[in-house]
Formats: structure tokens, sequence, C-alpha cells
């Protein structure tokens, strides 16, 4: 039968449920252990605080147990709610879908990979691409928000850090004036400190709150960092291009023609943005070894920059070589003025994602309708909602 046309029983896919909660399950373990033991981690409380909980895999300390939930619960209740967004939605306009498939992993900083849903037919017209494009990034906002708001409400003071192994100098400032320092500590004994890109929304809420911690030392707070993943992911969900929930919701606010141009302006400022955090890491460390090896960064970033207009445009052709010409002209100046602040690697491999995964260019729909004004509100507030959540260097370090 036709994707979008009825299906006999047989061939109709059906949620293997001890499947979906056997991953709910082990991306629950994976984030507390993470949030627990990474993000939260305070020896020197858990020591004064021995009392254990027992579970199915032995007893662990009751305090460290409590860290990874404060993380994990937030984190978890953000994408669980993002994805039945999508879902409820689906459901609502006929749509065949799976339940959430939660992706655990334990080794990449954050405890899992997300969770994703399995759209079984193609989504037949604009107002159900709209609907289960927007709601999930909708939904999923106002638990970060909440996760957000209450994470700057119960905010311990800056002493709550005394009780983390290293930071030697931060603590000493600490235990001597009470505050956090004004600048950055330096790191010691060559490690690196981990810096989140602040928000518009983020900025904005820390004003109302006292004891904010800097953005080198906000990770540290489980609820406050699940409440910052959250408008991190909602962003990423919420970029303007191909079939990410931002392309779904752009493409049916204005049509093919401006998709297709606001897509491909935003991948030029997400390849400059990279392209600046490229030249300067990969740049000095290879001027580290040799001076030519340097200079000849300009050639590998040309070579990435041409593969990807390539794609782009379908081929070699004016736009491949005045976007080239445009992007590392934009680099150079951007360098030149020293506008360090601008650049980050990863939007190099997000865009490597982008562009040939998710695609720039969004699919037609079967049946092409106008939004109702109470959707094109919902989109423009979904808009807003980007524009709050969006952090051009999101992670970086000292």
């Amino acid at each position: 039968a036709p994707a979008d046309g009825p299906t006999s029983a047989r061939s109709t896919p059906t949620d293997r449920y001890w499947l979906h909660l056997l991953l709910f399950a082990l991306t629950v373990v994976s984030t507390v252990y993470v949030g627990a033991d990474w993000w939260a981690y305070r020896p020197g409380y858990y020591a004064t605080h021995d009392e254990t909980v027992s579970l199915l895999m032995g007893t662990v300390n009751r305090a460290w147990l409590l860290d990874g939930l404060r993380y994990a619960i937030p984190l978890l209740a953000f994408l669980t709610v993002h994805e039945f967004g999508h879902y409820f939605a689906a459901r609502y306009h006929g749509v065949r879908t799976s339940l959430p498939y939660y992706i655990p992993f334990p080794f990449n900083g954050i405890g899992n990979f997300g969770a994703v849903i399995s759209i079984r037919q193609r989504i037949p017209s604009t107002r159900a691409l709209f609907d289960i494009g927007v709601a999930g990034p909708l939904a999923g906002f106002v638990v970060a928000l909440g996760a957000l708001i209450y994470g700057f409400a119960t905010l311990p003071p800056p002493e709550y850090l005394l009780d983390l192994p290293a930071h030697e100098a931060l603590k000493a400032h600490i235990r001597q004036h009470g505050t956090f320092p004004e600048t950055p500590p330096v790191p010691e004994d060559g490690r690196f400190i981990l810096v989140v890109g602040s928000t518009p929304l983020y900025w904005f809420l820390s004003q109302f709150f006292a004891n904010v911690p800097p953005m080198y030392e906000m990770y540290h707070y489980p609820v406050l960092f699940a409440g910052w993943l959250g408008l991190f992911f909602t962003a990423l969900n919420l970029l303007p291009v191909g079939q990410l929930d931002g392309g779904h919701v752009l493409y049916a606010l204005l049509g093919d023609k401006w998709h297709r141009r606001f897509a491909q302006a935003f991948v030029f400022v997400l390849l400059f943005s990279g392209g600046i955090g490229f030249m300067e890491g990969v740049q000095q460390s290879l001027r580290d070894v040799s001076p030519w090896l340097g200079r000849s960064s300009w050639i590998l970033l040309a070579a990435i920059y041409y593969g990807y207009l390539y794609k782009i445009f379908g081929g070699t052709d004016r736009r491949t070589w005045a976007g080239l010409a445009g992007l590392l002209g934009a680099v150079a100046v951007a360098m030149t003025l020293g506008a360090t602040g601008l650049g980050w690697t990863g939007w190099l491999v997000w865009s490597l994602l982008i562009i040939f995964l998710v695609r720039v260019k969004h699919p037609p729909v079967l049946r092409p309708q106008n939004l109702t004004p109470g959707r094109r509100v919902l989109g423009y507030t979904a808009i807003a909602i980007f524009i709050l959540c969006f952090s051009l260097q999101p992670l970086g370090t000292l």
C-alpha cells in the first residue's frame, strides 16, 4: 500500500513495549550516573553524608544518587515531553508513529543521545507537518524553562563548590571573599575548564537571582545544567533547516522558496562560526609543529568548505565559488579583528550532519495548505524561542 494509505494489520509495525521500557530504564541509569559522577561529583560532601541506598546492582551513596537524580529527572522530563509532543500531534492527525526510543550512552558527558520517534508514513499535509514539527519544541521548552527557573531559585551559596575536587584557585577565592571570581582562574596542571555559552533567555533569567555561578562553573549545578541543556537541545531542534523541527515550522510558515533561502543563509552562518573555531584550534596546533603547517590550515578549511558547498548547490558553479570566497574572506576578517567569541568548531560537525543527512532543502508535502492564524502565531513563537535559546558558541574551553 502507499506510504500514506491504509495498511493491513500484518504490515502495520507494532510497538515493542518491552524495548521502549528497557531503553528508558537504561537511559535513566546512564543519565543518573553521568549527572552524579561527572557534573555534580562532591566526594567531600559524600564522605560526611555516607548513608547508602540498596538497589538491584548493590548499594550506592544516597547523596550521590540524589545528585544524579537532580540532573537526570529534569533532563529526561524534557526529552520525554518533547518526544510525546511529536507523538500526540502525529496521532491527532492519524499519522502512524512509534513510541519514543531513548538512546542511553554514558560516555558522551550527557548520559544519552536523546530520544527519537519513528514516523511510519509520509506526513500528508502542511498543517499536519507544522503541528507535528512545532509540538515537540514547544512542549519541551516549557519543561526546560521550568527546570531553569527552579535551578536558579534553589541555587546554594558559592561555598557549595568547596566540596568539589581540584578547583583549588576557585575555592581559595571563595574562602577568602565568599563570592565567585570575576575572571576564570588559570587551569591547573594542564587541565581545561569547560565553558558553556550563555543564551539570551539564560542571561535574562540570571539577572533576577542571587548566587548565579559563572558559565565556567555552571555545569556543577545539576538542575541548572539540565535546564541549560534543555535550551540547547531546543535550539538544535529548531535550527531552520531541512527536516529538523525548525525546518518544518519555517517551511509551513513561508513556503519552499523562502525556506530554502533562510536555510542556506543559516547554514552559511554555522559554517562561518565553525570556520573561526577550526582556525583558532587547528591553526595554532599546526603552527606549534611548523609555521608552514599553520598556513596550510587555510587550505584544509577551504577543502572542507568546498565539499559542503558542492553538496548544497548540487555541483560546482558560480554560487559554489562565490560562497567559498565569501566564507574564507569572512573568517579571515573575523580573525583579524579578534572576533574569537563567534567561533565554535562543533558547527562544522553539525553542518556535516545537516548537509549530508538532514539536508538543507525541505521535501514537498503531499497536500499544501495555508496555516490558520493560530498556527502562524505558534510558528512565530517557535522562532522567538529559537532566538532566545540559541548560542553561537555553546561550548568552549579555557
